[in-house]
């Protein structure tokens, strides 16, 4: 096997959704035992030295499949979605939270479902994968807020207000090229509810998709670093979903940080889903997020299972490219292992304790 180490902790994975499309009866054993789809399973991550990452609760919409024709575009402005149903979004949510608890019991110690920042170090210490339960959009939550507890009970510790449509706590970004952040209205008085519950729960609060108005509405508001889990650099690529200088610097001086997305339609400059795209161009994002940020806050957040990524790297057991691509960069074993796990870790330990 080749070198895994060091191990990669993930901002951003969407493994739920692709198990929880399968049939309940083939899930865990597609997880446990490898099923050779999307980029993740149990022996992929393990190959691959993926240490553990933010395992995402997300409802798709149900008629977004068009979204993927109109992002091959060279110029795209996709409509969003409408609005979820909210005893939908709950009863999908909770299966996933479940089907997650369920794969860390499934695999026998190899998986750990983590609630803190030392529950995470301990996990990849020992060989194995530490998820954090994450909420990409937060439909399942009721307005008043019925629910938060409820999830952060079951082990929620990381939350998107909104995906790329509109909720009941604000709008999110609509995926368009090229274009900047600045699309629709802040968050609504039940979305700064949401943020001050975030705060008291120690949930950590992900602005990826959020449209600007609403990140500084959460800058505002909140006490707690500014994190994107999944985002990358509007000046090398002009995505709605990216992230401006003004962001950036808003990030830094809370001391909170930025993953990397693997995707390629935001990380090229002609902002296309393209596998061909070289490691290099990802790379360019990280060394703009460190000089915007400074080194101790830029990581990884994937985006496995639901994006098209570089092929060089293909699925989790391609992390192994990464590392080389970051080694051939000259970056030493220090800042590597900092870009891989460290900032990640630092960053939990600061929101979720």
């Amino acid at each position: 096997m080749a070198d895994a180490t060091p191990l990669f902790f993930d901002g951003h994975n969407d493994i739920l959704l692709r198990l929880w499309r399968k049939p309940a009866s083939a899930r865990l054993s597609a997880f446990v035992e490898g099923d050779g789809e999307g980029h993740l399973d149990l022996p992929r991550m393990l190959a691959g030295g993926f240490g553990g990452g933010l395992f995402a609760i997300f409802v798709p919409s149900p008629d977004f499949g068009e979204a993927d024709a109109l992002m091959t575009a060279p110029r795209y402005a996709v409509p969003p979605p409408p609005p979820l149903a909210r005893d939908h979004a709950l009863a999908v949510s909770r299966e996933m939270a479940e089907l997650l608890i369920a794969m860390a019991e499934a695999s026998e110690g190899r998986m750990r479902l983590c609630l803190d920042a030392a529950g995470v170090r301990a996990a990849m210490a020992a060989g194995a994968v530490a998820a954090v339960m994450h909420m990409e959009g937060a439909e399942a939550i009721a307005p008043d807020l019925d629910g938060l507890a409820a999830f952060h009970a079951l082990g929620l510790r990381s939350l998107g207000p909104v995906w790329s449509r509109p909720t009941a706590f604000g709008d999110g970004v609509p995926f368009c090229f090229p274009s900047g952040p600045d699309i629709g209205p802040g968050l609504t008085a039940p979305g700064r509810d949401l943020v001050r519950a975030c705060n008291e729960l120690r949930i950590m609060l992900d602005v990826s998709h959020l449209n600007e108005a609403g990140f500084w509405d959460v800058s505002k508001i909140s006490h707690a670093p500014l994190v994107a889990t999944h985002s990358n650099v509007a000046a090398l690529c002009p995505s709605s979903r990216n992230l401006t200088e003004r962001q950036l610097h808003a990030i830094r001086d809370t001391e909170g940080m930025v993953g990397v997305n693997f995707a390629t339609s935001f990380l090229r400059a002609d902002g296309q889903k393209n596998p061909e795209t070289p490691l290099s161009v990802l790379l360019d994002h990280v060394e703009a997020l460190m000089e915007e940020l400074g080194e101790d806050r830029v990581g990884f957040g994937s985006d496995f299972d639901c994006a098209t990524i570089p092929q060089a790297i293909g699925d989790a057991r391609g992390l192994g490219a990464l590392r080389d691509a970051l080694r051939g960069r000259g970056y030493g074993a220090a800042l590597t292992e900092k870009l891989a796990q460290g900032n990640w870790l630092a960053t939990l330990a600061r929101t979720i304790g």
